[in-house]
């Protein structure tokens, strides 16, 4: 399918456009998520995933200011003439840019998936390797529960992927299998 961009033009853009070397893992780590759960639910893998590779474009431009992310990388995605489903989750994958209620399966996997990969990474961190493919689910779950542990990843818009028909031990498993498998690009 034609969604108005590559994939390699997307991770060009990410590159133009982001400079920390984690920003990027992050996008890549959303990447794969979106598309194992676009699989999981019979969906397009190709577009989930463009929307979880470009969901974070405007962050460095904005500084990281939540009244407007996301709105920057919405003007230049549709200058691009990229596909409008990619272009709205992503806008509505940050609710302080906007009025509007996530409805989609895609809005909602982008928000629980990129917020999930957070978890994932910081419960990777505290692993005595550091190695994501040591990491078990039951380990994302338990941090789930903690509210200090990465106090900054909000629980609530993890919850949102039982909004697509995926209980959240699931979602999960599904998730970290798919960081799993890039383990070598997110130098974990």
């Amino acid at each position: 399918m034609n969604y108005g961009i590559t994939r390699d033009q997307a991770f060009e853009l990410v590159h133009a456009h982001i400079k920390n070397p984690n920003m990027i893992k992050h996008c890549l780590a959303s990447e794969a998520v979106l598309r194992a759960v676009a699989s999981h639910l019979g969906h397009d893998p190709e577009k989930w995933g463009l929307a979880g590779l470009l969901h974070d474009l405007d962050v460095e431009i904005v500084d990281a200011d939540l009244s407007v992310h996301g709105l920057e990388t919405e003007k230049m995605l549709r200058g691009l003439g990229v596909d409008e489903d990619i272009v709205t989750a992503i806008v509505l994958h940050n609710e302080e840019a906007h009025g509007r209620p996530r409805t989609e399966p895609l809005h909602h996997a982008l928000a629980a998936g990129e917020t999930l990969t957070g978890l994932i990474i910081a419960t990777t961190l505290v692993y005595p390797d550091k190695k994501i493919k040591s990491v078990k689910p039951k380990s994302v779950r338990k941090r789930m529960k903690e509210k200090a542990f990465a106090a900054s990843v909000n629980r609530e818009i993890i919850t949102e992927c039982e909004k697509i028909g995926i209980p959240l031990d699931e979602f999960i498993v599904l998730s970290l299998q798919a960081m799993q498998g890039i383990d070598e690009e997110l130098g974990l």
